[in-house]
């Protein structure tokens, strides 16, 4: 079904007509810069182009009041004079005589999109819109907006589809106060936004956009803000705003459609924002927020100022939405301690109205740094990928020589066995019959009497290949079956292996009873994290185990607040699934777990199954990791006390170490 890009040059016409510094920042050529650059990089073409049509005046009044949608219909016959002299009535505002055209466009762009997705036309898609669209209330414009795109869009969601749960994610910089106006006793939308606030001394200057205005009414608990108290924030305050507050909410409200407002002032080098993000960053957001709603996911251009970094900031973003793996992150990810403090207050503020909050989850400073066998576990290594927190912020790029390429389309291999390889697999995916030539293969197995067997040989050989086919850059990522005996023999060879051709950061995530080969070096360079083990233990810096989570809640907490922070903080090359004897997991568990290491991997993830495995899991992972949105987890049930005990155990021991896990600032003296 792919992707719609929603547009029409009709959008440009609107300028300002006479100086205000405060308003000439909103261009036309903001749109130029970013189709053009679609254009260039032929993302444009991947994508199903739809041609916006202006929004009627009934669906303007989904939201806006009939005398304000007058109001701005009679802005086409005043002249420039009069213009001006309106325009002043509002703060950050400017009008044109196609004003009114090229807002009805944003708003019906906004809408087509919507109904691609909701229909099935398209799996997700970007409107690239303007005038932005979130700060505008139901009767009177702001901050350059007109309509507001976004809180039509969802209005007509709910009225046309029946929806009863939409999630409306704002990274713009800038407060989207108008739809919190909008849908703050609505608790059918959940509105997160983060924005800078500098503690209520930047635009817009409201106190409802700090942390403690939560929603009124029936909707409290249903408006999340995250103010950014500083300036500098950059990929790791991100990540961290999305690990510890919007997603463990999104995944327990589940969300039927996921709406964005995409405002790019929130990127490096833009002159609003004053932010450290790169574009890339972005990728990961919104695979990130892929996982949910079935991955009905609607980007709406909001702010973005600095044409270079909102160009290549759409890029990345229509890059993610086709499925493109994410490109890594550079530099350490260490959230910064105003970032953090920003974190610990809006969950503070939302525990009373979310279960996924109430477990405790936050840290504790004078925690044990030993292993269970009571040895010390090490610091990670200060090396370029692991820095102390505090470290200073990379220097900003140079916008005008971005490092941001284009990521070829997702290529996918899958080396199967027995039943498995009967499989109608997705055309897109390659069956692969080649194989390591067989003295090579040999000497992988001869460690190993069960590798020795005919068909365990004949495994291991493909298994080897499509491995280096994914070192190699020749595929992506992967999926294998070998037998039940050959699993972790397979899975200690393919270490080995990756570590032997110059692999310096694996992360292999063993599902079930699977355990740390024998004889391999506890060095840095392996991350093993195992769900499903006997006990939670961090039996060294790099070894860590924790029992199966017996709910979802239990399982998603354990994703987000240990083993996406961890795979974020150790940026693997490679990452391993192994799905071991008795992983108790269902089909999504595992997709989702797959669909998310692929994020902080750039795609590369390689999934060793047994043969007999279900055939419904192997076609599932395919499509996962070709970039498709992993099946829903079925309804959200609180983690028990004792996964909350374990998950807590093992994030005491490892906070000091890993800093993504933290969810607090650290207490002053400390």
């Amino acid at each position: 079904m792919g992707t719609a890009l929603v547009y029409h040059e009709d959008m440009t016409a609107a300028r300002l007509l006479w100086d205000d510094p405060e308003c000439e920042l909103e261009r036309p050529e903001r749109l130029a810069a970013a189709l053009g650059l679609l254009r260039r990089r032929g993302l444009e073409r991947r994508c199903r182009r739809l041609s916006a049509a202006e929004a009627s005046e009934a669906e303007l009044a989904l939201v806006h009041s009939p005398e304000y949608v007058a109001l701005v219909r009679g802005t086409q016959a005043l002249d420039e004079g009069e213009l001006q002299a309106l325009s002043r009535r509002y703060d950050a505002v400017y009008f044109h005589p196609s004003t009114y055209h090229c807002a009805r466009l944003a708003v019906g762009a906004a809408l087509q999109l919507v109904d691609a997705v909701l229909t099935g036309t398209v799996h997700n898609g970007l409107a690239l819109v303007r005038p932005p669209g979130h700060h505008s209330q139901r009767a009177v414009a702001n901050g350059f907006c007109v309509f507001n795109n976004v809180a039509i869009a969802a209005k007509h969601a709910k009225q046309k589809y029946g929806l009863h749960r939409i999630l409306i994610v704002d990274w713009d910089i800038h407060h989207g106060q108008g739809i919190q106006y909008i849908f703050e006793d609505d608790p059918s939308i959940l509105y997160f936004s983060w924005h800078r606030y500098e503690y209520g001394r930047f635009w817009p200057f409201l106190r409802e956009s700090d942390a403690d205005s939560v929603g009124q009414g029936q909707g409290r608990g249903f408006t999340v803000n995250l103010p950014w108290n500083q300036v500098g924030m950059g990929n790791a305050d991100y990540l961290a705003a999305f690990l510890h507050v919007l997603l463990p909410l999104a995944f327990e409200f589940d969300p039927e459609l996921v709406l964005v407002s995409a405002g790019f002032d929130s990127a490096i080098g833009d002159p609003e924002g004053q932010m450290q993000a790169t574009p890339e960053c972005f990728a990961h957001l919104t695979q990130l927020l892929h996982t949910l709603a079935g991955g009905r996911v609607c980007a709406v251009l909001e702010g973005g100022y600095h044409l270079d970094s909102l160009a290549e900031s759409v890029c990345m973003t229509v890059q993610a939405l086709l499925g493109d793996p994410a490109p890594s992150l550079p530099g350490p990810l260490v959230p910064c301690q105003s970032a953090l403090e920003s974190i610990q207050r809006v969950r503070a503020a939302q525990a009373p109205h979310w279960t996924s909050l109430q477990q405790d989850r936050g840290p504790t400073w004078s925690p044990s740094t030993r292993s269970p066998e009571g040895q010390p576990l090490p610091l990670l290594p200060e090396s370029s990928t692991y820095e102390a927190a505090g470290a200073v912020l990379n220097p900003p790029l140079d916008l005008l020589a971005l490092h941001t390429t284009s990521t070829p389309a997702i290529r996918m291999a899958v080396a199967l066995t027995g039943l498995c390889a009967t499989l109608a697999l997705p055309p897109e995916v390659l069956l692969q019959e080649g194989s390591l030539g067989r003295e090579e293969t040999e000497a992988w197995a001869r460690p190993h009497e069960t590798l020795a067997q005919d068909k365990a040989f004949s495994a291991l050989g493909q298994f080897l290949f499509l491995l280096d086919g994914i070192l190699d850059g020749k595929v992506t990522c992967g999926i294998a079956a070998t037998s039940a005996c050959a699993r972790a023999p397979t899975l200690d060879v393919a270490i080995r292996r990756s570590l032997s051709r110059g692999a310096q950061r694996l992360l292999c995530l063993a599902l079930g009873e699977l355990d740390w080969p024998l004889d391999l070096d506890d060095d840095g360079r392996i991350l093993w994290l195992n769900i499903g083990g006997k006990k939670a233990a961090v039996w060294s810096t790099f070894h860590i185990s924790i029992p199966l989570p017996g709910t979802t809640g239990g399982l998603l907490n354990c994703i987000l607040g240990l083993v996406l922070p961890l795979a974020y903080s150790f940026q693997p090359e490679l990452v391993l699934v192994a799905v071991g004897p008795a992983h108790g997991l269902q089909e999504p568990h595992v997709a989702l777990l797959a669909a998310m290491l692929r994020v902080p991997a750039a795609g590369r993830v390689l999934v060793l199954l047994e043969e007999e495995s279900a055939p419904q899991l192997v076609r599932t992972l395919s499509l996962v990791l070709r970039g498709e949105a992993p099946p829903s987890l079925g309804p959200f049930l609180v983690a028990s006390p004792e996964d909350t005990q374990a998950l807590t155990h093992l994030r005491v021991q490892l906070e000091p170490l890993w800093k993504l896990l933290q969810v607090a600032s650290a207490p002053q003296g400390t």
